[in-house]
């Protein structure tokens, strides 16, 4: 009998481990390269259990490399955000640059830190600017002070193939000056940026490859029917916000919370994906009456329209409504253009319920300024059970030919114009022009002394300089 009920423990041990995969084996991710720095300050600071460097002490700067900046510290505190990232700035006067030392080589997550501070000695409303990661321009004519009522959090992925990463921050000749509050540059995990995507237009599908090694700007990032989810609840520190702000109608939607367990696969959408309160969410069509209704749920983004722009949108999903196994069955729509037909997430997660699924989908920019995402029933779904469901949202601006996420010129352009090089080049023009004077003035000598000696030979130092001139 006891030999027999070891045996029933075992079993029902071995199922659970069957069963629980995943959640018994999960490691959280650790980045290889992890810089957090709390910018102008002299003390560390403790965000969300994350540690921010000062890079700011007695000591030359750790991580910035101009010595023409200063530290510059909230005047009013209590005036502004409760973060204490957003306590002080470095301020920039000049063109200067942060380098950060890489150890693992492919995308990293740049996150810059940006907020208004009261201050007597520069008013950053009026603070004007450039950003350059890497070879790409982020930020052009940036409006710091103007656009940062608020903490503003600006996101990039930016693939890193060098042993440094260069932030460089450059002044507009109108502004001065220039200004961060933190910086983060986070190795990603591997699978957060795949290297191949569903291109779609109008008229077309086509695989989009080799975009994993362009730069991209995290523009939206939408906890669908649920609430905000802070960096502190997500695996890699990301903020996601609600969906109500770009819901075009609530009508024929229903919101849903599930309670229980999310079953991530292996080779199947992440927790670095996306993390459990993204999954455990969701707005839903739902079958009544025994008809399926003609709704489609859509969701309108605005978006910088032309430019040559691409943006990569990528769908979460996660069937954690059905009752059952090959119920759902519903369309995808991007842009009013069928992207997904039928799909079915059952057969994309290997047969498993509340089991995430992701699909990128890249589109082009249009003039009207806004991206569409849309779902509804298709001509398989059923009258009994649920006839679409989407749980998040991202949106993310891939970079153009230039190498640019913002504006038209590369980041040779803009490092070839800053205001600041003038500073450089006028002393050495004046240099030019000085050594050009001198020269002419000793060759006029030497003719002089020529035709007044005749046939007198030349020392052999006067010769030799006027041959090098």
């Amino acid at each position: 009998m006891e030999f027999q009920y070891r045996n029933f423990v075992i079993f029902l041990l071995l199922l659970l481990s069957l069963s629980f995969p995943l959640s018994l084996s999960y490691t959280p991710f650790s980045p290889v390269d992890n810089h957090l720095v709390n910018c102008g300050s002299a003390e560390d600071a403790t965000v969300d259990n994350r540690l921010y460097a000062a890079d700011h002490s007695s000591r030359k700067l750790p991580f910035c490399s101009s010595d023409r900046s200063l530290a510059v510290r909230n005047e009013d505190p209590f005036a502004g955000s409760s973060s204490r990232l957003y306590d002080t700035a470095r301020v920039f006067k000049k063109p200067s640059e942060y380098k950060f030392e890489i150890r693992e080589k492919g995308t990293h997550m740049v996150r810059l830190h940006f907020y208004s501070l009261n201050s007597s000695k520069f008013d950053f409303s009026n603070a004007q600017f450039h950003v350059v990661v890497d070879k790409y321009v982020v930020l052009s004519n940036f409006n710091g002070g103007l656009s940062v009522k608020a903490p503003l959090v600006k996101e990039y992925l930016i693939w890193v193939d060098s042993d440094t990463l260069a932030i460089r921050f450059l002044p507009t000749e109108s502004s001065k000056f220039a200004f961060v509050n933190a910086i983060e540059v986070i190795s990603a995990p591997k699978d957060l940026v795949p290297n191949s995507a569903l291109y779609l237009d109008s008229l077309q599908f086509e695989n989009f490859d080799g975009w994993s090694n362009q730069a991209l700007e995290v523009v939206y990032r939408v906890n669908v029917g649920g609430p905000k989810v802070t960096p502190f609840n997500d695996t890699l520190w990301r903020t996601w916000v609600p969906d109500d702000e770009y819901l075009e109608s609530s009508s024929g939607s229903e919101r849903l919370y599930f309670g229980g367990r999310i079953k991530y696969r292996s080779g199947g959408a992440s927790r670095e994906i996306g993390p459990d309160n993204v999954y455990k969410t969701a707005r839903l069509i739902r079958s009544s009456n025994g008809s399926i209704p003609n709704v489609n749920i859509t969701w309108v983004f605005p978006v910088a329209g032309g430019g040559g722009y691409k943006y990569l949108v990528r769908l979460h999903f996660c069937d954690i409504a059905s009752i059952s196994l090959e119920l759902l069955f519903f369309n995808v729509y991007v842009n009013g253009n069928l992207a997904i037909e039928n799909l079915d997430l059952s057969s994309v997660t290997n047969e498993m319920l509340a089991s995430p699924y992701y699909a990128d989908v890249v589109v082009d920019s249009y003039s009207s300024g806004v991206l569409k995402v849309s779902i509804g029933p298709s001509n398989e779904s059923l009258s009994h059970a649920i006839d679409g469901i989407l749980n998040g949202v991202e949106i993310m601006k891939l970079s153009n030919s230039m190498g640019s996420l913002d504006g038209p010129d590369s980041a040779d352009v803009v490092l070839r114009h800053w205001p600041g090089r003038t500073g450089v080049l006028i002393p050495l023009v004046a240099a030019v022009l000085l050594v050009l004077s001198l020269s002419i003035v000793l060759r006029r000598r030497i003719i002089e002394t020529k035709e007044s000696i005749g046939w007198s030979k030349l020392p052999v130092n006067v010769s030799e300089f006027n041959a090098k001139v």
